[in-house]
C-alpha cells in the first residue's frame, strides 16, 4: 500500500481532563452563560456544569497561561507563551476568535485585564522588562506600552471608575498608572510605616482611588491614591493568590486553602476552608477564585476546580480534576470496558471514565509512576516506578497484589501477554524482565541485547516474541518467555502482532521526515482495523497517519492542543476514542475517531464551524502524490527577489561616502548638467511572474507595470504617463474598485506599497513597515476602504492595511509556499481568500490578525496548487483555477465541483456581472456563464487575428496568459511574453505594448540613421523597435542561443549580434537574415563594433578576455588583442578606425591599435586629443566623477555620450540612469538622476540626434525611451512646458560646500549635545564616600545619657522671624526668570488676544500675564523643555505643546523623551505623547485642523514625526536628515504638507496615507543661490515657502523650485519667521547691530518684497532674535539673550517684560538680610539683583568674567562676590560701586562669607584653601590667615553666630571645623557639638544626613539651606529637584516634599530672609525660581 495520502478519518477533541493550576492564577470565570472557563495546556475550556459537556478554543499554539474576563461575561481573553505569543479575544458561546493581538510582546503574556467599559485590554509580557501593553483590542491596536517593572508581575487591573487608571503588583511592589496620550506613567505605591515593604500577589481597584491587595505574608493592603493607609492582617494564613471583584464584594483565595468572601467596604462575609471539605486534603492550595450571585469557584495549585454554593458552604463539590505537578506519562486503556487509567509523577494513579468524563477511583503511591498496563481480563493493574520497582494491583479494590524491585532506574513500559501468562517490564537499565503472572509475578526470563533505555515493546499475537526499542533506536526481537535474541529475518518477517506501538520498523517509517534521521517521536498505536496509526510527539502535536506507511515523509493531520510533549497515546478497547497524555500540562485529551464513512456522508463536516476534524492541519512535508508543478510555476518559484544591496540601504552607504568624502577635503565637485531627461515610452509589461496586473481605468485608459514604473496607456493617442515614485521592481498592481486609484507593491527590504491616483499621478498613500523582500498581491476590499497586500517573505505575510491613514489593521501568516493571489470578498467586507502552491484559505478578518478555514477538499478534488480565484455574484461562492486546468468551485470552505477549463494552468480570472472570463497557459481565452457550467466562447491568440491596428508583432501563437480585465466593450489580456493585447468581443486583436520576455535584456543599438533601434536579450530574441511615434516592435528573429550586445554598421544596412555561447552573427538589418556567423570564443560575447568610416573593421570583445578584430569585406579575423586580465566590459574606436580603448573587469583601461592588435600605451595628455568615434567606457580621466562613492558596490554598467561631447549619460547597478556634464573631471561630480529600471541598468544610447536616450534595464526587460530636455533658467514664472513641472531628476547627494556664511551661534547650536537627566552626572566632580555609605566612629566618651551638663546648646542662631516659629509645610512656585532663547527658537507665543504669553524655561512651561505679571506653570515635564508651539486653529483654543528631552525623574524608568500636550487655562494635560526621537525633541508643530502634530528628533538621523495628538497615536516616522533639523511647519492651510528646515538643506514634506514622502528643495539656476543652512519657515499664498538662511537671504520657493532670493533681509542669521494667519504678513527675526535703518525684527509684507525695521532697545551691541510672535498691534520677541520685549508696530516703542541670566551655571545666591530683594551670580559674568515683590530686575553689573559666588554682608550693605578667575570683589549694595577686589588664588572661589560680626570676609576656593581676609581696616583686605588640611576643593561654608569658628563643606564628602581667624581645625567632638551656628547652608553632617537620597551613586545633593526659624532645610540635587525637609535630619532616608521645575542641576538655593520665599538656582538652565512657602 503505497498511498502516501493523508488519511481520510479524523479526530475530534471531545474531553479535556485537566485545569493548570500551577504557575498560574486568576484563570477560571463564570460566563454569561452559566458555564465555566478556564485553560488546560493550549486549550481555553469552557465547560458546562449543568449538562457536563465541554467546548474547546483552539486558536493557540502554545500553552495559554493567562485569562481574563470581559465586563460582558460573554468573551474572554487568553495570552500564552512562546517566542511571538499573542493575545486571542474569543467568544464563549461560539469558541470562534473575535481579535488577534500580536507583536506586543515576547517570551509570553503573563497577565490580562479588560477595561470596565470592556474597550481596552491590558496585557504584562513575561519579557526581562516586564512589558506593559495597553491595546484597543478590537482594532487589534497597541496604545500605549511601557517597562512594567524590573521583577515579576503578579496581576493588573483597571481603576473601575476612573478610565485610565490601571495598578499592577508583583515582586515587592504595587504601581500605580495613568494613561495619557501613548503614554503610561507609572507611580509606586508608598507602604510607608503602615506596613512591611513585600510581594503583593493580587489586586482589585475600588471606588474613591481605594485599592485593595492581598499580600505574600497573607495580609490584605488598602490603599488609598498612592498611599498604604491600612492592612487586615492575617485575612488569610499564607499567600492570597487571586482576589475577584464583583458587585457583592470581594472574594480572595489563599495558599492556606482558605476561600474568604468580603463585602464591598472589605468587612468579613464568610470563610470556606476547602482543607476540611469532603474531598480536601492537607496542603491544598487556591490560585483562582470566582464569585457569582450564590456560587463560587475555586481552583487549586493541584489542577482541581471546586464549586461551592453559598447556602451549602460547607459542601463544596469536586467539578473537575486531573494530575497535578510533575511528569505525565503513565497511560493504558481497560481491554474490556470503556476505562482508562494514567499515573504520574504526582504519585498518583487515576481511572478515568471514557463514557462518563469523570474520574471514579484514585490511588496515591509511594513513588512516582511513570508506566501502567491493565492485564489481559482487566482485573489487575501493573505499575512501574520512577525507581526501577513495579507494583501490580487489584482493580476491584485497588490492594496491592506484589511490589517487586529488581531495577534501579525507572521502569518505562510493561506489557502482559495476549494470552496473559506474562508480563513484560522494561526499564531504564536497558533490560527487559519478563514475570511469570500465575506464579505470583515470579522472574522467568531476562532480555539483554539492548545498549539504551527500553521505550516500547509489543507482543506478538501466539505471545512467543517479544519487540522493543530502545534510546539507541534500534529495534530488537527476543523468543519468549527466556528472551532468547532472534536475529533471523525470515522468522520475523511472519509475524502478527498483538499491538503495535513501536516507532521504529518498515511499517511505520512514514513517521518520520523525509530527510531526517530521528525526530521526537514518543508513541504511536495502531488501529489495525481503520488501518491508522496514531503519534504523540515533542511538539505537542497528535498525528493521524496510514497504517502501515511505508515510505519516509508520510503524509497526515496533524492535531494540536497539547503544548509541549505527548508522552503516550492509546486507542480505546473499542477503537472509538483516542486517549492521549501531556507531560508537562499534566492533561489527558479524549479524542473521538471518526472514521471515512462517517465523513463522507457529508454528515459532520460543519460540527462547531470546521473544529468537526478538530483543527487539523495537513502535513508540512513535501507533497509527494501530487504531479509535478507546471514548468512555468516551477520556474516562477525559483525566482530570488533578494538583492545584494536595496535601495533602503542607500542612505547608509551615504553616510558612510560622506566620511570618505571628507577626506577627499573641498575638491570642488564639478557641477551637475543644465539639462535634464522626462521618460517618453516604456516598451515591456511585467508577465512572467505577475499577474492579475492589468486594469482600465475611470477613463479607459491602461493602467499596467513594468519595471519600477506604473503605466498608465492611452490607447487613442498610444501614449503613455508614468507614476514613478517606486525604486525597485513593482511585483503587484491593483485598482480601487472606482477604477481612479491603483495601488503598486514594489521589491525592497522593506517594501512600500503605493495608492495613487491615475490620473493626477500624485502618490495618495504609502505603505511601508511590516512586509520583507517584496509585495506579490494586492487587493481593495469592497468598500474600498481597506488593501490587503501579501509578502514574499518566508510566512508570505498578509496585512490589511486603512490605506487612507496609513495604518496596519491586521497581520497574519500567509503559507509556508507562495501565494499567488489575494481576493477580497465583494459582499462581506472582512472576508478574503488567498491561493497559492497547494493550498486554498478562505479568511476572516478579525481585531489586529486574520483566522482562516483550509478548503475541503473530500472526495472531489485533490489539493493542487491554485493560480487564480474569484468570488461569484453570491456570496459564497468562490472559484479558483488550478494548476491542472480545472476550475474548482467552493462553497466556503467545501469543495462542490470541479470543471476541466484549460490545459495546463488556468492562470487568470474575472469575474462578470453574468459570467467569468478565464485565461490559462495554452493561450486561450474563454467566456463562461455563472456557474461555469458552459463555456460561450472561446478566442485564440494567434499572430493570423491581430488586427493591422496592432502596435507590434506576436513572437508566437498562444502564448501564455497572465492578466484578464474587461471593460469598455474589450477583454485586455497580458501574456507572460511581456505582451498587452486588447480583444474584441467579435474577435479581432489589437496589440497594444510588448517587451521582452524574461531574461536579462543588455544589448542595445540605436540605428545611425533611421529612427530605429534593435535590442537583443537572454530570451534569444533578437528585436528591431521603431522610435517615432509610432512606438512599435517593427521585426523580430530568434536566436539559438542568448545575447548579449549588437551593434549596427555605419551605414544602418547590418547589424551585429554577439551571442553568450561566444558566437556572433551579422545580420541584414532589414529581414534579420544572417549574412555571416563566426564561433571563435567560448565565453559569452560581450561588446561589438563597426569602424566609424565605412565599417571596414568589426571588432568582437568577450568574456574570454580578448577582442577579435574582423575585416568586414573580407569576412576574416584579422587581429586579436591581448592583455586584459578580466573579462571585456566594453570598447569604443577612434573615428579613424585605427585605435580601439577596451575596458576590462578588472577596471582596465587599455589601448590597441587595429587590424592587428597591438597593444598602445597613451598617455592622459594625447588621450583627451583623440577624437573618438563613440564613448561608452566607463574609465579614464574624463569619467572619474561618474563612480558613486560606494562604488565598490555597485558597478556602472554602461555610458553613451552625445555626439556634440556635452553629456554623459551613465546607467548602474542600482537602476539609476544619470547624467553627468562631460568631461567628468574630479572626484564624485554632481547629476541628474532618475529612476525607472529597476536593479540594474545595463545599457544606455543616445538616438536621434542625441534627442532620445534609449536605455535598457537588465531583469526588468524593459527598453525606455527619453526624451532630452534642453534646461532653461527659470524666471518669475517657470518655465514649464505644456505646463508639465520639471521632471523631477533627483539631484546628487549632499554637498560639501561652504555655506553661504559661517555663525558662531549657529556653529554651536549644530554641536549642542542633549543628554537628560537621567545621566545626571555629578555638576562637582566630587570625589570619596557619600555621607550615607560612611560608616560612623563612636565617639571614645559617648555621653551619659542624662548630662549634668548645661543643655546642648541651639544647633543655629534664630533670628527673631516672628514669635510664633512656623514649620514651613510646602512649597508652590510663584515666579521664574527665565527664557529659554540660547537654542530653542519660535517658543514664545500670544494667548487670548494677546493679555498672555507662553514660553519656557528649565523643565517649566509658563503663562505670563501681561496685565498683573503673575505667572502660572506647567510642571509636567521631567526634563528640560525644547519646543513649545500653540496651536492655531479654534476649535483648539488655547492648547500648546511642548518637547523635552529624554530621561525621566523615576529614575532609569523611562528614558524616551516626550510630548506633552495640555490646555493653557486648566494646566490638564491632554495627551503625553512618548517619542521615537532619541535625546529629545527639537521642535514641534500643529497642522492646519489642529488634529494632527509634527514633531522632530534631535538624535543623529533627526527622526520626523507625524502624530494623531488626541489619541496619542503616532502616524508614521521618517528619518528627516542626516544633519540638524531646526524647524518642521505644516503649511497653514495643509494637514498633509509641511516643509523641514536645517543644516544645508530644505525638504518639502508630503504625508500620504501613513508614509512620508519628500522633495529636495531645487535651487536651479537662480543667481547666486546656492544650497545654504536654513533656520527659519515661512508661508505665503500660491504655494509660497520663504526660509530664512545662514546668511541674512531668504530664499522664496514655489513647490519644491527656488524662484528668487530676498538678500540680505538680516545681516546675519534669519533665526526666526512668523506667518500672521489673519493677514498674511510676516515677521522675521536675527542676529543684526542696530542701526538707523536696520533691525533685528523686520514686519514685511505678504510677497516678502517691502519691510519696515525694528530696533530693539536692549542696549547690546548685537541683538540677536530667536523667536517672534504677532498679535493685534504687537509683536513680542524673544532674543537669545533670554530677554522677552514687545514692540508696538505704531510708535516702534519696545517695552522689556522680562528679564534672566543668559546662557551659564548660575552659581552664586544671597537673600538680603533684611529686605525682600535677592542677589545671583552667573557664569554669563554678571550679577543681578531682584526684587522679590515685584518680582522685577533692580539691577545688574556686567563684571566681564564669571561670577560663581556672592554674599551680604550681615546689614545688607555690601556684597561681596567671588570670580572664577579666583578674583573676589565688594561692591556697595546701593550704588554697586567697587568697594575693593583682591585676587589671591588662581582657580574659582566657590563660597565667600561675612562674619556675623562684619569684622572677616572667608573666601572658600577650589585650591582647597579657605583665605580670612580683615575688613575692619577699609578696602585693602589684609588677609589675617587661611585654613590649612583641607582636602579637597571647598563647596560651602558657615560662620558660628559667635562669628569664632567656620564650618567648611569639601568636595571628598568631608565637613570640618575651623577657628578663626587663626583656622586651625577642631578636632574636639565635644566642641563641635556645642557650637551654634549663624547659618547652615552644608550638604554635609550628620544634621543633614537625611538629605542624601538612596540613588545618589550617580548623582549629588549641590546645596542646602536652613530656614530662618531653624525648623527646615531645603535642598537642591543634580536630579533638577528641589526637596524641603525638617531639620534637623538626622535620620537617614528622611521624609519630604519635592519640587519638579529645574532642569538637570540645582546649584544653589536659599531662604529669604522672613522664611517667605525659597530662591533656586539653576546649573543647566539659567533659570532662577521663587517659590512661596506656606
Amino acid at each position: 500500500m503505497a498511498d502516501r495520502t493523508a488519511p481520510r478519518c479524523q479526530l475530534r477533541l471531545e474531553w479535556v481532563y485537566g485545569y493548570r493550576g500551577h504557575q498560574c492564577r486568576n484563570n477560571l470565570y463564570y460566563t454569561a452563560g452559566k458555564e465555566v472557563v478556564y485553560f488546560v495546556a493550549g486549550v481555553g475550556v469552557v465547560y458546562n456544569t449543568r449538562e457536563h459537556t465541554q467546548k474547546f478554543y483552539l486558536g493557540h499554539n502554545d500553552d495559554i497561561i493567562s485569562l481574563a474576563l470581559h465586563p460582558d461575561r460573554s468573551l474572554v481573553a487568553t495570552g500564552q507563551v512562546g517566542k511571538d505569543p499573542y493575545v486571542c479575544v474569543w467568544d464563549t458561546f461560539t469558541v470562534h476568535t473575535v481579535s488577534l493581538l500580536r507583536d506586543g510582546h515576547t517570551h509570553g503574556i503573563a497577565c490580562l485585564a479588560f477595561s470596565a467599559d470592556g474597550q481596552r485590554l491590558a496585557s504584562v509580557g513575561l519579557d526581562a522588562k516586564n512589558t506593559v501593553c495597553i491595546w484597543e483590542w478590537k482594532r487589534g491596536k497597541i496604545l500605549a506600552t511601557a517597562t512594567g517593572h524590573s521583577d515579576r508581575i503578579f496581576d493588573i487591573c483597571w481603576d473601575p471608575f476612573q478610565q485610565n487608571r490601571l495598578v499592577s503588583c508583583g515582586v515587592k511592589h504595587i504601581k500605580f498608572w495613568a494613561l495619557c496620550g501613548n503614554a503610561l506613567t507609572p507611580k509606586r505605591g508608598i507602604f510607608g510605616k503602615t506596613g512591611d515593604l513585600q510581594t503583593i500577589l493580587c489586586v482589585a481597584s475600588a471606588k474613591d482611588d481605594t485599592t485593595y491587595s492581598g499580600a505574600l505574608n497573607g495580609d490584605i493592603y488598602v490603599w488609598k491614591g498612592l498611599n498604604l493607609i491600612r492592612t487586615v492582617q492575617a485575612a488569610h494564613g499564607a499567600g492570597i493568590f487571586s482576589m475577584y471583584a464583583c458587585e457583592e464584594g470581594f472574594a480572595t483565595g489563599g495558599r492556606d486553602g482558605c476561600v474568604r468572601l468580603w463585602d464591598v467596604d472589605f468587612k468579613p462575609i464568610t470563610k470556606i476552608d476547602l482543607r476540611e471539605a469532603e474531598q480536601g486534603y492537607k496542603g491544598l492550595s487556591i490560585r483562582s477564585v470566582c464569585w457569582r450571585a450564590d456560587r463560587i469557584l475555586a481552583g487549586t495549585q493541584d489542577s482541581e476546580v471546586f464549586e461551592v454554593m453559598v447556602r451549602d458552604r460547607d459542601k463544596p463539590l469536586l467539578i473537575m480534576q486531573g494530575h497535578s505537578e510533575g511528569e505525565l506519562w503513565a497511560l493504558d486503556v481497560h481491554p474490556k470496558k470503556p476505562l482508562a487509567v494514567t499515573g504520574s509523577d504526582d504519585r498518583s494513579v487515576r481511572l478515568w471514565s471514557l463514557v462518563d468524563h469523570a474520574l471514579i477511583a484514585r490511588c496515591n503511591m509511594e513513588e512516582a509512576v511513570r508506566s501502567v498496563a491493565f492485564s489481559i481480563d482487566g482485573s489487575q493493574l501493573a505499575l512501574g516506578m520512577k525507581d526501577g520497582s513495579f507494583t501490580v494491583l487489584r482493580v476491584r479494590d485497588m490492594t496491592e497484589v506484589v511490589h517487586i524491585k529488581d531495577r534501579k532506574e525507572v521502569i518505562h513500559e510493561m506489557k502482559f501477554s495476549p494470552d496473559g501468562a506474562y508480563l513484560a517490564v522494561g526499564s531504564n537499565d536497558g533490560l527487559v524482565d519478563v514475570y511469570a503472572v500465575a506464579q505470583r509475578y515470579k522472574k522467568v526470563g531476562e532480555c539483554s541485547k539492548s545498549s539504551s533505555f527500553i521505550t516500547h515493546l509489543d507482543w506478538s499475537m501466539d505471545s512467543k516474541v517479544l519487540q522493543t526499542n530502545d534510546g539507541a533506536g534500534e529495534r530488537l526481537f527476543y523468543r519468549m518467555p527466556m528472551g532468547k535474541h532472534l536475529s533471523s529475518k525470515e522468522e520475523i518477517k511472519g509475524i502478527h502482532w498483538a499491538s503495535w506501538n513501536s516507532v521504529l520498523g518498515s511499517e511505520v517509517s512514514g513517521i518520520w521526515p523525509k530527510y531526517s534521521n530521528l525526530s521526537d517521536i514518543n508513541a504511536v498505536d495502531a488501529n489495525y482495523s481503520s488501518a491508522v496509526l496514531v503519534t504523540g510527539d515533542d511538539y505537542g502535536l497528535v498525528k493521524l497517519y496510514r497504517f502501515p506507511c511505508l515510505k519516509k515523509g508520510a503524509k497526515f493531520k496533524k492535531y494540536i492542543g497539547h503544548s509541549a510533549h505527548v508522552t503516550n497515546v492509546h486507542w480505546s478497547h473499542d477503537l472509538q476514542w483516542v486517549l492521549t497524555t501531556g507531560g508537562a500540562d499534566h492533561s489527558v485529551f479524549q479524542w473521538r475517531f471518526l472514521p471515512e464513512g462517517v465523513m463522507n456522508g457529508g454528515l459532520d463536516v460543519n460540527v462547531q464551524d470546521s473544529h468537526g476534524d478538530s483543527n487539523s492541519e495537513e502535513s508540512d512535508s513535501d507533497v509527494s502524490d501530487v504531479p509535478e508543478l507546471d514548468s512555468d510555476i516551477e520556474q516562477e518559484t525559483q525566482i530570488n527577489y533578494d538583492r545584494q544591496v536595496y535601495k533602503e540601504d542607500l542612505p547608509q552607504l551615504r553616510q558612510q561616502s560622506r566620511e570618505k568624502k571628507q577626506q577627499v577635503g573641498s575638491l570642488k565637485r564639478q557641477r551637475g548638467p543644465e539639462q535634464g531627461l522626462r521618460l517618453h515610452f516604456v516598451h515591456g509589461y511585467r508577465g512572467y511572474d505577475c499577474r492579475n496586473n492589468l486594469f482600465y481605468s475611470q477613463s479607459g485608459e491602461v493602467v499596467y507595470h513594468v519595471a519600477a514604473v506604473g503605466v498608465v496607456y492611452n490607447r487613442q493617442q498610444h501614449s503613455q504617463r508614468f507614476y514613478l515614485a517606486h525604486d525597485d521592481d513593482i511585483l503587484s498592481l491593483t485598482v480601487h474598485p472606482l477604477k481612479d486609484y491603483a495601488a503598486t507593491g514594489q521589491v525592497g527590504r522593506d517594501p512600500a506599497i503605493h495608492v495613487w491616483d491615475i490620473q493626477t499621478l500624485k502618490c495618495l498613500s504609502l505603505l511601508r513597515g511590516f512586509h520583507q523582500r517584496g509585495v506579490c498581491a494586492l487587493d481593495f476590499s469592497a468598500d474600498g476602504k481597506s488593501l490587503v497586500s501579501v509578502a514574499i517573505d518566508d510566512n508570505h505575510s498578509i496585512v490589511i492595511w486603512d490605506w487612507k491613514r496609513g495604518e496596519k489593521l491586521a497581520t497574519a501568516r500567509g503559507h509556508k509556499d507562495k501565494l499567488f493571489v489575494v481576493k477580497c470578498n465583494p459582499m462581506v467586507n472582512d472576508r478574503l481568500v488567498t491561493v497559492g502552491i497547494k493550498h486554498i484559505k478562505f479568511w476572516q478578518h478579525t481585531g489586529g490578525g486574520l483566522t482562516f478555514r483550509r478548503g475541503v477538499f473530500g472526495n472531489l478534488g485533490r489539493l493542487e496548487t491554485m493560480m487564480s480565484v474569484c468570488y461569484g455574484r453570491s456570496e459564497a461562492l468562490v472559484f479558483s483555477g488550478a494548476a491542472t486546468g480545472d476550475v474548482y468551485i467552493w462553497k466556503e470552505p467545501l469543495l462542490l465541483k470541479t470543471i476541466k477549463a484549460h490545459d495546463g494552468p488556468v492562470f487568470s480570472m474575472f469575474s462578470l456581472d453574468k459570467g467569468f472570463v478565464t485565461g490559462g497557459k495554452d493561450g486561450v481565452v474563454e467566456l463562461w456563464d455563472d456557474m461555469f457550467e458552459r463555456c460561450l466562447k472561446t478566442y485564440a491568440i494567434k499572430r493570423a487575428a491581430l488586427s493591422p491596428g496592432s502596435k507590434g508583432l506576436l513572437l508566437e501563437d498562444n502564448p501564455s496568459i497572465r492578466a484578464i480585465t474587461l471593460g469598455h466593450g474589450h477583454i485586455l489580456v497580458g501574456t507572460r511574453n511581456g505582451e498587452v493585447l486588447e480583444i474584441d468581443k467579435t474577435g479581432p486583436m489589437t496589440l497594444l505594448v510588448q517587451g521582452h520576455m524574461e531574461g536579462e535584456v543588455w544589448g542595445l543599438a540605436a540605428h545611425p540613421l533611421m529612427p530605429v533601434c534593435a535590442t537583443v536579450s537572454d530570451d534569444r530574441t533578437l528585436r528591431m523597435w521603431e522610435l517615432s511615434a509610432n512606438h512599435r516592435m517593427v521585426a523580430v528573429r530568434k536566436l539559438k542561443k542568448g545575447g548579449r550586445c549588437c551593434a549596427f554598421s555605419p551605414d544602418g544596412k547590418a547589424l551585429a549580434v554577439g551571442l553568450n555561447d561566444g558566437s556572433f552573427l551579422v545580420v541584414n538589418s532589414d529581414t534579420l537574415e544572417d549574412l555571416v556567423a563566426f564561433h571563435h570564443r567560448r565565453e559569452a560575447i560581450s561588446d561589438i563594433r563597426f569602424t566609424q568610416d565605412s565599417g571596414k573593421y568589426l571588432a568582437v570583445a568577450s568574456h574570454d578576455n580578448f577582442v577579435d578584430i574582423y575585416n568586414v569585406l573580407t569576412s576574416k579575423r584579422v587581429g586579436i588583442c591581448k592583455g586584459a586580465s578580466s573579462y571585456i566590459t566594453h570598447i569604443d574606436w577612434d573615428s579613424h578606425g585605427k585605435l580601439l580603448q577596451v575596458n576590462s573587469g578588472a577596471k582596465e583601461q587599455l589601448f590597441f591599435e587595429a587590424p592587428r592588435g597591438k597593444r598602445q600605451t597613451i598617455r592622459n595628455s594625447e588621450l583627451e586629443k583623440i577624437e573618438w568615434a563613440s564613448w561608452t567606457c566607463v574609465l579614464g580621466v574624463t569619467c572619474e566623477g561618474i563612480w558613486p562613492t560606494h562604488s565598490d558596490i555597485t558597478d556602472v554598467n554602461a555610458a553613451s555620450l552625445t555626439k556634440d561631447r556635452m553629456l554623459l549619460a551613465t546607467g548602474d547597478d542600482f537602476g539609476f540612469l544619470k547624467l553627468f556634464s562631460y568631461p567628468v573631471r574630479g572626484q564624485y561630480a554632481r547629476f541628474k538622476r532618475y529612476v525607472g529600471h529597476s536593479a540594474h541598468v545595463t545599457n544606455v544610447r543616445w538616438a536621434l540626434d542625441d534627442s532620445t536616450l534609449l536605455t535598457v534595464g537588465g531583469a526588468d526587460t524593459a527598453l525606455m525611451i527619453w526624451a532630452r530636455e534642453r534646461g532653461g533658467g527659470e524666471g518669475e514664472g517657470p518655465l514649464y512646458r505644456d505646463n508639465r513641472p520639471p521632471v523631477d531628476s533627483e539631484e546628487s547627494d549632499d554637498d560639501i560646500e561652504e555655506d553661504g556664511g559661517y555663525d558662531s551661534d549657529v556653529a554651536r547650536e549644530k554641536t549642542v549635545d542633549y543628554t537628560s537627566k537621567i545621566y545626571a552626572a555629578n555638576i562637582r566632580e566630587m570625589r570619596g564616600t557619600k555621607p550615607h555609605q560612611q560608616l560612623k566612629e563612636l565617639s571614645i566618651e559617648e555621653r551619659p545619657p542624662v548630662s549634668r551638663a548645661a543643655p546642648q546648646p541651639e544647633k543655629l542662631q534664630k533670628n527673631n522671624v516672628s514669635k510664633k516659629k512656623k514649620v514651613v509645610e510646602d512649597l508652590v512656585l510663584e515666579h521664574v526668570f527665565g527664557f529659554r532663547g540660547f537654542d530653542c527658537r519660535n517658543n514664545l507665543h500670544y494667548l487670548n488676544d494677546g493679555s498672555e504669553i507662553v514660553y519656557h524655561t528649565a523643565a517649566t512651561a509658563i503663562v505670563h500675564s501681561l496685565s498683573t505679571g503673575t505667572q502660572s506653570f506647567y510642571l509636567e515635564h521631567t526634563d528640560d523643555i525644547l519646543c513649545l508651539t500653540v496651536n492655531q486653529h479654534p476649535k483648539y483654543k488655547n492648547i500648546i505643546a511642548t518637547g523635552q528631552i529624554g530621561g525621566s525623574m523615576s529614575v532609569l524608568l523611562s528614558t524616551t523623551p516626550s510630548i506633552h500636550v495640555w490646555d493653557v487655562m486648566s494646566k490638564q494635560t491632554l495627551s503625553i505623547l512618548r517619542c521615537p526621537h532619541g535625546k529629545g525633541v527639537g521642535y514641534v508643530n500643529f497642522s492646519a485642523t489642529g488634529k494632527l502634530l509634527l514633531s522632530v528628533g534631535v538624535e543623529p538621523e533627526h527622526t520626523i514625526t507625524v502624530w494623531r495628538w488626541q489619541e496619542g497615536a503616532r502616524v508614521t516616522s521618517k528619518g528627516g536628515h542626516p544633519d540638524r533639523i531646526f524647524v518642521v511647519e505644516f503649511r497653514p492651510d495643509s494637514d498633509s504638507q509641511f516643509v523641514s528646515v536645517g543644516i544645508k538643506h530644505i525638504k518639502f514634506w508630503t504625508l500620504a496615507g501613513g508614509s512620508l514622502m519628500y522633495k529636495k528643495g531645487v535651487v536651479g539656476s537662480v543667481e547666486d543661490a546656492r544650497m545654504q543652512t536654513m533656520l527659519s519657515v515661512a508661508f505665503g499664498a500660491n504655494n509660497l515657502t520663504f526660509t530664512g538662511a545662514i546668511n541674512g537671504d531668504v530664499y522664496v520657493w514655489r513647490d519644491h523650485y527656488l524662484l528668487r532670493v530676498v538678500a540680505k533681509a538680516h545681516t546675519g542669521p534669519v533665526f526666526t519667521m512668523y506667518t500672521t494667519l489673519r493677514d498674511g504678513l510676516i515677521v522675521t527675526g536675527g542676529k543684526e547691530r542696530p542701526t538707523k535703518e536696520g533691525g533685528a525684527v523686520k514686519l514685511w509684507d505678504q510677497e516678502m518684497k517691502r519691510c519696515r525695521a525694528f530696533q530693539l532697545e536692549t542696549g547690546q551691541q548685537v541683538e540677536c532674535v530667536r523667536s517672534v510672535c504677532r498679535g493685534k498691534g504687537k509683536i513680542l520677541v524673544g532674543t537669545k539673550d533670554g530677554e522677552i520685549i514687545e514692540v508696538g508696530e505704531k510708535n516702534a516703542a519696545s517695552n522689556l517684560l522680562m528679564n534672566s541670566h543668559t546662557q551659564g551655571e548660575i552659581w552664586g545666591l544671597a537673600a538680603h538680610p533684611s529686605k525682600e530683594m535677592f542677589i545671583s551670580a552667573s557664569d554669563d559674568g554678571t550679577i543681578r539683583i531682584w526684587d522679590l515683590a515685584d518680582k522685577k530686575l533692580l539691577n545688574k553689573v556686567s563684571l566681564g568674567h564669571p561670577a560663581k559666588c556672592v554674599c551680604y554682608s550681615p546689614d545688607g550693605e555690601m556684597v561681596s562676590v567671588g570670580m572664577k578667575n579666583g578674583e573676589l570683589l565688594l561692591l556697595l549694595t546701593n550704588s554697586l560701586k567697587m568697594w575693593a577686589k583682591k585676587r589671591d588664588r588662581s582657580a574659582a572661589i566657590q563660597d565667600i562669607r561675612f562674619s556675623p560680626d562684619k569684622r572677616l570676609l572667608a573666601v572658600g576656593s577650589v585650591e582647597s584653601t579657605v583665605d580670612l581676609y580683615d575688613l575692619t581696616l577699609g578696602p585693602a583686605l589684609n588677609r589675617l590667615g587661611y585654613c590649612k588640611d583641607i582636602p579637597s576643593f571647598v563647596i560651602q561654608m558657615d560662620f558660628s553666630a559667635d562669628s569664632r569658628f567656620i564650618q567648611v563643606s569639601t568636595g571628598s564628602y568631608k565637613r570640618q571645623v575651623h577657628e578663626v581667624p587663626s583656622g586651625k581645625m577642631v578636632t574636639d567632638q565635644t566642641v563641635i557639638d556645642r557650637i551654634t551656628w549663624a547659618t547652615w547652608t552644608s550638604i554635609l553632617g550628620d544634621e543633614v544626613m537625611g538629605i542624601w537620597p538612596r540613588n545618589a551613586d550617580k548623582a549629588d545633593v549641590n546645596c542646602a539651606c536652613v530656614s530662618h526659624t531653624g525648623l527646615n532645610v531645603v535642598t537642591g540635587d543634580d536630579f533638577g529637584l528641589v526637596k524641603l525637609f525638617d531639620f534637623p535630619c538626622t535620620e537617614k532616608f528622611a521624609k519630604h516634599k519635592r519640587y519638579f521645575g529645574h532642569s538637570a542641576h540645582v546649584t544653589n538655593v536659599r531662604f529669604s530672609y522672613d522664611d517667605k520665599y525659597v530662591i533656586s538656582t539653576g546649573g543647566d538652565d539659567c533659570s532662577v525660581f521663587v517659590w512661596k512657602c506656606l
